[in-house]
């Protein structure tokens, strides 16, 4: 009788094996999908997002100081350029929360909201806002003072020789019956915390070419105070401050929540 060879079959991994071999490829993935983000991340920073960190109230309760957050670039069309038909960009709106170079000092960074856009007319009455002939709800608006003060809260008025010639030159000569008019070019922004605000009231328009971007999510926000945060010789006691509160002043709440702009009709 002819002997049947035997083939030996290689044994199946068990279950612990198999297990550990999907573990690694899937922690093999995650670490190189991750890395990748990481780089990605690195080369669009000021190129696409930037990181900026809120130092001051004027936009309580929609930015707190304190809230770190990344700002698209690429969100507004460079005005008078032709990329500006090549990606989705799109113009400034009303409502917009915008971040741009100050004005008075390109080297600082401001953010506000876009309440008046070419052609607005604009006047507060009472605090309340009217724009273009009629009163306007903003429920992201809040104010910390009861009292009226009379160039804050019914503007425009009378020039004041305090202010800069930029918020002269709005007053003098981009003002019909007792309201602004904004220009071609320009945008008039003001802050959320309407009492407590440097804005467009207190220096005039914010030029287009300005914009930098709008701010997308917070991604940390740590409880500081303003002279914190514009320090430019941060301490080494701050610095042990965050490390010491990291989980303390934090505002976990707040991680990751995304900042959108209010439609103003």
């Amino acid at each position: 009788m002819t002997e049947v060879e035997t083939i030996e079959q290689p044994a199946k991994p068990g279950l612990w094996t198999r297990w550990n071999q999907i573990s690694r490829e899937v922690h093999r993935g995650f670490v190189a999908e991750w890395a990748v983000t990481i780089i990605l991340l690195l080369f669009a920073t000021t190129t696409l997002v930037q990181a900026f960190v809120i130092p001051s109230a004027s936009m309580e309760d929609t930015l707190l100081i304190g809230d770190h957050v990344l700002v698209d670039k690429l969100v507004f069309a460079p005005a008078g350029t032709i990329s500006q038909h090549v990606l989705p960009y799109r113009e400034v709106k009303r409502g917009d929360i915008i971040v741009f170079r100050y004005p008075r000092d390109i080297k600082e960074d401001y953010v506000k909201r876009a309440i008046g856009v070419p052609g607005d007319h604009i006047r507060l009455v009472n605090k309340q806002l009217m724009l273009n002939g009629h009163l306007v709800n903003e429920p992201y608006v809040i104010h910390r003072t009861s009292y009226i003060d009379s160039y804050r809260d019914n503007f425009p008025a009378s020039p004041d020789p305090s202010l800069p010639s930029s918020a002269v030159d709005m007053l003098e000569n981009h003002v019909v019956n007792g309201e602004v008019v904004v220009p071609a070019g320009f945008i008039f922004a003001m802050g959320d915390n309407r009492d407590d605000s440097l804005d467009s009231r207190y220096w005039g328009f914010v030029p287009r070419e300005n914009i930098v971007g709008t701010p997308l999510v917070i991604y940390w926000s740590f409880e500081a105070s303003t002279q914190d945060l514009t320090n430019p010789n941060i301490g080494i006691g701050h610095i042990l401050d965050v490390i010491a509160h990291f989980f303390t002043k934090t505002r976990w709440s707040r991680t990751f929540k995304l900042i959108r702009g209010y439609p103003l009709q």
